[in-house]
């Protein structure tokens, strides 16, 4: 699942990857890139948490694999789209088919992780890592092609769906004969917990595409620095997001979940302002690599424990926790690429700067699910009727 996680969000990754092009090739603003993010977010910031909603009705696995190859069909189609609109349009399908995958997919590495933090930081940093595969594939090769190379982008989606289709249901479930382990009840959900959660990862996923949609863009015009380079600090956000990741994760089952998420928004203030501050981009490039550790120390914590404040729900909390991390904020970006234009990028990273401290506060309001049982496996995954309907 960690696997698949990676291909998904590589997607995610190439998009960012190809605004410096879009800009350099069609003469695209600020404010018209950051549209694009908007588009890859859109449709599936809604979309995600109905997948998931659909998802608690019967699993239905088969998302997994067709949501990935219609997140790489969207953004290959780039090479064939002159007209901003029809830009627009296809990166917008790539965003749905990114927020089929995540809800389904969640589930299946909540089955395999039990309630380890560790695990599941696993499964969540093949998404780190697969957004920083993105832009550290996609750069080079549209260097090297421009936008015209863009469908070469289809192979490893195309390559990853056969591998779950073959092999998940039997990895994931085992012999069909094979006993099941018994359903626990769920505890109640605690819906007020969820929301206070929820309006963490929405202004966390603000900060982080923020950052994402302009790093590049910063150093390129801020430094002086190349194309080359400022893909290259992308990728150093991204892959010591990994990083940030997978100590979330450690630091979670070691000083508790809430104590590991206020930590990653505390030091991801002043690494953030340390970027804003740089006076060369050596300099830069050091305070990016803290940042990223640090504003994704949260992130697999969130899934989990948006699942345990609704174990009934397990479909909804993955797809607005995974969901909404990966969507909402770049409905925000448009505004920041406004201010941008109307001033300059290093503005867009003051007011990141401010969101990440209502992060940290936000933070402090959360309690750990006190009602809900300790069970090895969410409710509905489990028995054998479940492994039936989500075979693929």
């Amino acid at each position: 699942m960690a696997s698949s996680h990676l291909i998904d969000d590589f997607y995610q990754g190439v998009v960012p990857a190809l605004l410096p092009f879009l800009v350099l090739e069609r003469q695209y603003s600020y404010a018209a890139v950051a549209g694009l993010t908007l588009a890859a977010n859109l449709l599936s910031s809604v979309a995600q948490p109905a997948f998931g909603w659909w998802g608690d009705r019967k699993p239905r696995r088969w998302l997994i694999p067709s949501g990935m190859m219609t997140a790489a069909i969207g953004v290959s189609l780039v090479a064939f789209t002159p007209e901003y609109w029809a830009t627009w349009l296809v990166i917008a399908i790539s965003g749905i088919g990114i927020s089929a995958f995540h809800p389904e997919a969640a589930r299946a590495a909540r089955i395999a992780a039990g309630n380890s933090n560790r695990a599941m930081s696993i499964f969540a940093v093949g998404g780190n890592l697969g957004f920083a595969t993105g832009s550290l594939v996609a750069t080079p090769l549209l260097l090297a092609t421009g936008l015209g190379g863009a469908p070469f982008l289809l192979i490893p989606a195309a390559v990853m769906a056969v591998a779950i289709v073959a092999w998940l249901p039997r990895v994931l479930d085992g012999p069909a004969d094979a006993p099941k382990p018994a359903a626990h009840p769920p505890g109640p959900d605690n819906w007020p917990g969820f929301l206070r959660l929820t309006a963490v990862v929405v202004v966390r996923s603000i900060v982080f595409f923020g950052a994402v949609s302009f790093i590049a863009l910063y150093f390129i015009h801020d430094f002086g620095s190349s194309q080359a380079l400022g893909g290259a600090a992308l990728t150093v956000f991204l892959t010591f997001g990994a990083v940030g990741t997978l100590l979330g994760g450690w630091l979670a089952d070691r000083i508790g979940r809430l104590a590991s998420i206020r930590i990653g928004f505390a030091a991801a203030i002043p690494s953030l302002l340390g970027l804003v501050l740089a006076p060369n981009s050596f300099v830069a490039m050091g305070f990016v690599a803290i940042f990223g550790i640090a504003i994704f120390v949260p992130f697999a914590v969130f899934v989990i424990l948006g699942q345990d404040y609704l174990p009934n729900r397990i479909g909804i909390a993955s797809g607005v926790t995974v969901g909404l991390a990966v969507t909402v904020g770049g409905l925000f970006s448009p505004v920041l690429g406004w201010i941008a234009d109307e001033t300059d990028l290093r503005v867009a990273f003051v007011i990141l700067v401010g969101l990440t401290v209502v992060c940290l506060a936000l933070a402090f309001l959360l309690r750990e699910p006190s009602s809900s049982p300790r069970h090895p496996r969410p409710l509905g995954d489990t028995t054998a009727e479940a492994a039936d309907e989500g075979a693929i």
